[in-house]
């Protein structure tokens, strides 16, 4: 069953961003994920909601800087989207940037570079995708031209910095 929008829980932020290899993974804040993880289901019905909250919270931990734990979020919704639908391409794209920007910060642009391309790649498939009659869909409304266009400029540079990763935000999510 999907959760309704209007019941969006009051997730704080984690209390630190881990970051791999200079952290324990023990350090990392799995328990205020795990209330976001909880709020996905087994399994999403035709779509994945524009604003299921487990979803929303996932961008936006991505925004604030929590790419390890924006990656995790949207990595238990990705497993419960449909099977071939639209949303599952578009989450494994934003999947691929939030890890992007971990690399980033992690002082790996190359791996960053190749993360982008490989998100950038996503965005190409999912543009050959047709839109489904709902509209309520997380990829139906998602600027996915603007991304694109977003993600070409940054794997077009000779050498990434941290300076370079990748907010949702700044595209215009609907």
């Amino acid at each position: 069953m999907n959760t309704p929008s209007h019941q969006s829980p009051d997730l704080p932020l984690p209390q630190w961003a881990y970051i791999p290899g200079e952290m324990e993974e023990d350090d990392a804040d799995h328990d205020t994920l795990w209330k976001a993880k909880s709020l996905v289901p087994s399994r999403f019905r035709d779509y994945v909601p524009a604003r299921h909250p487990a979803l929303r919270y996932g961008m936006t931990l991505n925004d604030r800087g929590y790419f390890w734990e924006a990656q995790e979020v949207l990595e238990a919704v990705w497993a419960a989207a449909p099977q071939g639908g639209r949303e599952r391409i578009l989450l494994r794209a934003c999947i691929q940037i939030a890890n992007g920007n971990l690399r980033l910060r992690m002082q790996k642009p190359h791996a960053a570079g190749r993360l982008f391309s490989e998100a950038l790649a996503e965005l190409h498939t999912l543009s050959a995708r047709k839109a489904t009659a709902a509209g309520d869909g997380f990829a139906d409304g998602f600027p996915t031209v603007e991304l694109a266009t977003l993600l070409k400029a940054k794997t077009a540079k000779s050498e990434l910095t941290k300076a370079d990763w990748v907010a949702f935000s700044v595209i215009g999510r609907t």
